[in-house]
């Protein structure tokens, strides 16, 4: 039996994170009454930061659950079973919102996309233009699609609900992108906005958010269909908590030091952050694949590339699955891989939360190793290549 790799693992799945050793010491500490002042004081200043993380003047709410929940919350609040909805495709995770929306009876139009080249806004467009009887209820978005390692432009699809007098609500899942990538849910008119703990917020997975504007609380008070644990009027009626059920005390706790650390550094400079560490990882990717038969970046949109994740196509003939198995088995480096149709034909690299530039080039240089070991194809010198992307 192989020993399991000494020293501290290098996890760069795109979620959940890395969580900070200041998160994990602020939860670490005696469970307090929930209905408490000292405790009440701490949710309020959570409600507060997150809201300036979303940018957003709206009502949040948070749930225990993973950021499915928060899906089922907006599918739940909103929609009666035969009202209709259009979801724009952007991979694995809007495919998921879709079966989850046609299971509570939902009627669902998907738009259809390219996964690698991404949803096209004028004909999308047009489609809300044609849309004169107003059956659409609302665009379902996924603002940054872990799968695919791709960016949707949401501020372009509010747009062209704007200018077709569309009444239709805007939703879009941040899960991947809160905390990582600029969201502007005020400015960009969403009505909407599904958020998890595990990945920009530096968070364990279990507890997840929705931020709701007042268009979309009018239209959930109207809408008649059952719901409990997700609805949002009872939990108005849970001040000072708003929260349905025992409120998870530690998750507050680390979420009030992963606020404070977001805030120390400043938004523009996490996203800043971002920015750089997802350009390394696409000019190693790049050079790794610069001779055509190497890996290769799965989203070949360049205006639309996630700086929180990429994803890497694995060279023709070869799978990502035994890879992977190298990577975490002998050299301790999760990678993510890939997800439905994607299985073992792409690889992803996280990039997103805790992380700084050592702990990137260690992850990059682990996985120039690990395809080395694993005899995949590449073209070398793809840590150089990040170096320089960092350097410059």
């Amino acid at each position: 039996m192989n020993a399991k790799p000494r020293g501290r693992q290098f996890f760069n799945n795109p979620g959940p994170t890395n969580i900070p050793d200041r998160v994990l010491r602020a939860m670490d500490r005696p469970v307090i009454d929930f209905m408490s002042d000292e405790f009440v004081a701490i949710q309020h200043a959570c409600h507060a930061g997150v809201k300036r993380v979303l940018k957003t003047d709206q009502t949040l709410y948070f749930y225990n659950s993973s950021g499915h929940g928060a899906w089922e919350a907006a599918l739940a609040n909103l929609f009666s079973a035969g009202d209709k909805v259009l979801i724009v495709e952007t991979g694995y995770f809007s495919q998921s919102w879709e079966e989850m929306a046609v299971n509570l009876g939902i009627i669902v139009e998907t738009f259809a996309a390219d996964w690698r080249k991404g949803a096209d806004i004028t004909r999308l467009a047009e489609r809300i233009a044609a849309d004169k009887a107003h059956e659409i209820k609302a665009v379902l978005t996924v603002h940054n699609e872990t799968a695919t390692g791709m960016v949707l432009p949401v501020a372009e699809i509010r747009r062209a609900l704007d200018q077709a007098r569309h009444p239709a609500l805007l939703l879009s899942d941040t899960i991947s992108s809160l905390g990582s990538i600029d969201y502007r849910m005020d400015a960009w008119g969403v009505d909407v906005t599904v958020g998890g703990s595990q990945k920009g917020l530096m968070l364990p997975t279990g507890m997840a958010l929705t931020g709701v504007s007042n268009k979309a609380l009018d239209t959930a008070r109207k809408n008649k269909a059952p719901r409990h644990y997700w609805n949002w009027e009872l939990m108005n009626g849970r001040a000072p908590q708003k929260f349905m059920g025992t409120a998870p005390v530690h998750m507050f706790f680390g979420l009030q030091e992963s606020l404070k650390m977001l805030e120390e550094e400043g938004l523009d400079g996490v996203f800043q952050r971002h920015t750089r560490l997802a350009e390394a990882t696409r000019a190693a990717v790049r050079q790794w694949g610069s001779d055509g038969k190497g890996p290769q970046l799965y989203c070949q949109a360049t205006d639309r590339l996630s700086n929180s994740v990429t994803a890497v196509v694995m060279p023709e003939g070869t799978s990502s699955d035994p890879l992977r198995k190298v990577a975490i088995d002998r050299y301790n480096l999760s990678l993510g891989g890939g997800l439905g149709p994607l299985m073992g034909k792409v690889f992803r690299i996280g990039h997103m939360g805790d992380l700084n530039e050592p702990m990137l080039l260690g992850c990059l240089a682990t996985t120039e190793l690990a395809m080395k070991t694993a005899g995949v194809p590449f073209v070398k010198g793809g840590v150089d290549a990040a170096i320089e992307s960092l350097a410059g």
